[in-house]
Parts: C-alpha cells; sequence; structure tokens
C-alpha cells in the first residue's frame, strides 16, 4: 500500500515549488510523481506536421519524488504525515498521524 496515490491533495515540503498544493496526476515508477501546476518545466518541441504538433515552447508538470510532498489534511488544512491502522474487519488503511483519522474509508 502507497502512503500516496492518484487523486490526493498533496503539498509541496521541499525543493523549488514548496509551499505549492494539487491534487496528484499520475504515479511515475514507484517513487516519482505528476501534480497539476507543480514544478512545470518548459520543453521547446519541434513542429511535426504528420501528427498534428505546432513547434514552440510545450510547458508542463514534471515529476517530484514522493519524499517532497505530505497528504493535505482536509480538516486542519494543512500538510499531515501517513500511517498505517489495521480495522476489526482485516482491512489496512491509511490514517492521518496527527489526528489518527482515516484518510480514505
Amino acid at each position: 500500500m502507497k502512503r500516496i496515490r492518484k487523486g490526493d491533495e498533496v503539498v509541496v515540503i521541499a525543493g523549488r515549488s514548496k509551499g505549492q498544493h494539487g491534487r496528484v496526476l499520475s504515479i511515475l515508477g514507484s517513487d516519482r510523481l505528476l501534480v497539476e501546476n507543480v514544478n512545470m518545466i518548459k520543453r521547446h518541441t519541434r513542429p511535426d506536421p504528420s501528427r498534428n504538433i505546432p513547434g514552440g515552447i510545450v510547458e508542463a508538470e514534471g515529476p517530484i519524488h514522493e519524499s517532497n510532498v505530505q497528504l493535505m489534511n482536509p480538516v486542519t488544512n494543512k500538510p499531515d504525515r501517513v500511517g498505517y491502522k489495521t480495522l476489526g474487519d482485516g482491512r489496512k488503511v491509511r490514517i492521518f498521524k496527527s489526528t489518527g483519522e482515516a484518510v480514505d474509508t
């Protein structure tokens, strides 16, 4: 079970995008994330008429390491650490360390 999943609201805690927050768009490999409007990079692309791609400067999200983000706690509206807990019925759920509440039910 991963601490951060696709669709989670996260806050960047380190790096040049520190303080920004957004939703996780995808998980790349085992430890990299794409977060919307965070770590924006510019890529110079050559036009390709066969694939209908115009040339120019394209701005897109760059990958960020999962250790540089924390899950946003909607109750306190602050970033929070994530832990695990096994429920009585045997399910393993993610919890917020500060409040002990389940992240997903």
